[in-house]
């Protein structure tokens, strides 16, 4: 139940926040010893709350959520101490934040013996249950996967029931991949043993780093202690030249979560895994898979990582309309940078009753860096503009469904390619100093009918892009209700003698019109449902997210309106009316969406219960398709409803910030994204475009 790197997580993608975030440069001193001490937590407490935008001091707010995360670190599961216990836990943590400030590490170190003693405790009512002959999977178990929605046992009854429950769904993992039930006990019985041996060789180290961290999280969901080990995982997951599946993972209540799936890596080629999977096994070729649930994300990532051309075997588990758990194997490679780069393609509409073009330029995320001869997100979309009119579009598209953020420099470059000239964003930081971003040249790049694609997934740059259109009146939003809705930057502070970085928000970001995205992000004017659209997707859910705010007004709308402006024409809210009206009646007709819409209802009735009967009825069902296939009987139908799948779900990633694309390897034949087909959000996009050029001729 280590959570060291909990927080290393965004919707808004593991970030080099918006290019602000400066080298860490402390690589060197990770031999110096100690790296980390109880003298240091009082110094890197006050630089956190030095630069942070929002805390410069612990105020009983902030004691209380510190006491809150810690406690959730130590029992995330809710299996370790029963409700009167916590009560008093919390209690003694409130005295230890002042002995910690005193160079007092004393009280933490005994609440870790403690937590030893629980964890023997925990093994040996595993160790008992299971090696019970009699002992039998209860399939009817019924399990609330979400410790955030059920309370701290009342007695040890009520505790020993949640264990009980817990370690049936554990042991399903195991029989539902026809492990004989004898080995089954056997393997998960040792799985509470490591979990007893981690908590006894967890280092005083360790300890300093998850309170650190906690009191990071704290001051809201983006600010984190990055020991050194995690500073190198998070830089090898920036660099985008690791040889891997190309998934990014946070861990969430013990289990290990995919938060974005990389372009151009080969589980995006795949098209199995979504954002919100949950792996929990990882099997290498020849061995048994290993039970992942509770286990420390770092030693999770190490057994997915390998060579290129080796293959992992990941048991997934899914909660949509039903709870599925299956298995996908993935061929190790390196992440093809080309699948991150913009790109458009073209589609035919009838308007008025002639056929015409219409572009759809995909940027799945902001990339850029200062190497020579590094490829610019703000130059490819330019040149893909001027191939959407040499190809006589008569509109666009820009989809940024899948984007996730990059840099705040290009950000505001791709915008301006839209607008004449005007102020993009503007960025206030901790002592209320506003710095307003400007559109950089006055060439407009595009000037014909313009509409965005966005999804809850769509955040910080995108919203940045969106929000500026929006508000200039030049371009109509539509996707999810809303982007994510993240509104903030964060700097990295190095810090020396190998103590790995301090990442901390630093500053919020603004539209023209004043308001931060921040919770709220960009609203759509058209809403088109996709899988994203719950509060599973979203910065107003995340743990302790800052509050949004608004600045004055730097929106220079007069400007469309010159006599030499240009052709563009502003978007009205007359014409958003009509363009919804019109798109809601296809909406409501349209198979693929509304099998989504369906499954976003049933996924929020589920409100986090797994029954184990339905997973094991699940499981039979796939293994006798399985077996259908092997014995030579043709799979059309499954095959189709998987491409369908991949279809209807629209936008599978949420990407992360490529800083540098040069030295790229790629030896795939084909880019087979080229082949793919539009999703059911793209083509209604579409649609809604053709509405607007018909209702602006």
């Amino acid at each position: 139940m280590n959570s060291r790197i909990k927080h290393l997580r965004t919707a808004a993608g593991l970030l080099i926040a918006l290019g602000l975030i400066a080298g860490a440069g402390a690589s060197e001193a990770a031999s110096s010893q100690p790296r980390l001490n109880c003298s240091r937590i009082p110094e890197l407490s006050r630089t956190l709350l030095h630069k942070h935008i929002s805390f410069h001091y612990v105020n009983d707010e902030l004691r209380q959520r510190i006491v809150d995360n810690y406690v959730k670190r130590l029992d995330a599961s809710k299996s370790l101490y029963l409700a009167e216990e916590v009560e008093g836990l919390k209690k003694q943590l409130r005295a230890v934040i002042q002995q910690i400030r005193d160079d007092d590490c004393s009280a933490l170190l005994a609440i870790q013996t403690d937590q030893v003693s629980r964890y023997e405790s925990l093994q040996n009512f595993a160790t008992e249950m299971l090696a019970d002959e009699n002992y039998e999977l209860d399939t009817d178990a019924i399990l609330i996967i979400d410790p955030d929605k059920r309370a701290f046992a009342p007695n040890s009854e009520a505790q020993n029931e949640l264990v009980s429950k817990l370690i049936h769904f554990q042991m399903s993992n195991y029989v539902s991949s026809d492990m004989a039930l004898p080995e089954a006990r056997e393997k998960l019985t040792h799985r509470y043993e490591l979990m007893t041996r981690r908590a006894k060789e967890k280092t005083n180290e360790d300890l300093y780093a998850e309170y650190l961290d906690a009191f990071a999280t704290a001051l809201d969901p983006h600010s984190n202690y990055l020991s050194q080990e995690v500073l190198e995982d998070f830089q090898i997951s920036m660099g985008l030249s690791l040889e891997g599946i190309g998934v990014a993972l946070s861990t969430k209540d013990g289990y290990s979560v995919v938060e974005k799936i990389i372009p151009g890596g080969a589980a995006a080629g795949l098209k199995v895994l979504e954002p919100q999977d949950k792996i929990i096994a990882v099997a290498q070729d020849g061995t048994e898979p290993v039970d992942i649930i509770d286990m420390d994300l770092r030693d999770v990532v190490r057994l997915i990582r390998g060579k290129r051309g080796t293959t992992v075997h990941l048991t997934v588990l899914r909660q949509g309309e039903t709870t599925e758990r299956f298995q996908v194997s993935i061929v190790r490679d390196k992440i093809n940078l080309e699948e991150q780069a913009a790109k458009i393609r073209f589609e035919e509409v009838e308007i008025e009753g002639e056929k015409q073009k219409i572009a759809v330029l995909e940027l799945p995320s902001f990339y850029g860096g200062n190497e020579p001869g590094g490829r610019q997100s703000s130059s490819d979309v330019a040149a893909l503009l001027n191939e959407a009119k040499e190809e006589k579009a008569v509109g666009l598209v820009l989809d940024l469904s899948r984007n996730g953020g990059g840099l705040l420099e290009t950000s505001v470059d791709i915008a301006g390619l839209f607008i004449e000239d005007g102020g993009i964003v503007a960025t206030r930081d901790t002592f209320s100093q506003v710095q307003v971003l400007r559109d950089p040249n006055a060439r407009i790049a595009w000037d014909g009918p313009l509409v965005v694609l966005i999804s809850r997934v769509s955040a910080s740059a995108s919203e940045i892009v969106a929000g500026a259109l929006k508000d200039y009146r030049r371009a109509v939003i539509v996707g999810d209700d809303h982007s994510f809705g993240k509104g903030t930057v964060q700097s990295m502070v190095p810090l020396p003698e190998g103590l790995g970085a301090l990442k901390v928000t630093t500053a919020l970001f603004f539209r023209p019109g004043g308001r931060s995205t921040q919770h709220t992000g960009v609203a759509s004017d058209v809403i088109i449902p996709s899988i994203f659209g719950t509060d599973d997707f979203g910065e107003a859910h995340q743990t302790y997210s800052l509050p949004t705010q608004s600045i004055t007004s730097f929106l220079e709308i007069a400007d469309t309106a010159k006599a030499d402006g240009p052709a563009w024409q502003p978007i009205t809210p007359a014409l958003i009316q009509e363009l919804a009206l019109r798109s809601n009646k296809r909406v409501e007709t349209n198979e693929d969406l509304i099998k989504i819409r369906e499954r976003i209802a049933k996924t929020d009735e589920r409100n986090g219960v797994v029954h184990l009967a339905e997973l094991m009825k699940e499981q039979e069902e796939e293994e006798a398709a399985e077996k259908e296939n092997k014995d030579g009987e043709p799979a059309a139908e499954e095959s189709e409803n998987a491409e369908a799948a991949a279809s209807s779900s629209g936008d599978k990633t949420n990407d992360l910030a490529a800083a540098d694309t040069q030295g790229s390897e790629s030896e795939d034949s084909a880019d087979a994204s080229d082949e793919d087909p539009p999703s059911p959000q793209q083509l209604e996009a579409v649609q809604i475009l053709a509405d607007l050029i018909q209702l602006t001729s």
